[in-house]
């Protein structure tokens, strides 16, 4: 999935995101991160709600690897990204991080599910999305 281009967000850090000395808190990388793989899919086109709503498929991590670098402090401009990295089925992978300026702070890789948003147990993606997505290699 190398063709497609990295996804990425701006983000400030607020002092809800810090712990009491102004440093992010270990868990708020992961809201970060969150949300830009939550970007990235609006930029593709994909409304969770509808792909909820109209065809009961939803999306869950299952699985995240965090390295943690350097910190993020008090009103630092972060960048974040979200790279696919694998496309398989009823599993997303992402290679994600987070950086302030050039100094990378975060290296992750996430892997995302799609479930049933009945039953919660694990389904295939929808073939048109799985081949729009496949097609964007």
């Amino acid at each position: 999935m190398t063709n497609l281009p990295n996804f990425s967000c701006v983000f400030r850090v607020y002092w809800e995101d810090t712990d009491a000395g102004g440093v992010v808190y270990y868990s708020n990388y992961l809201n970060f991160m969150e949300r830009c793989r939550t970007d990235w899919l609006r930029q593709l086109g994909v409304n969770q709600n509808d792909l909820r709503r109209q065809q009961q498929l939803q999306f869950a991590v299952t699985n995240v690897t965090v390295k943690f670098l350097k910190p993020a402090v008090l009103d630092d401009e972060i960048t974040v990204t979200a790279q696919l990295a694998h496309l398989r089925g009823a599993t997303i992978e992402f290679r994600q991080a987070i950086w302030r300026n050039e100094q990378q702070l975060i290296d992750a890789h996430v892997r995302v599910a799609c479930l049933d948003s009945v039953t919660l147990k694990p389904r295939g993606m929808p073939k048109d999305l799985f081949m729009e997505w496949r097609n964007a290699e």
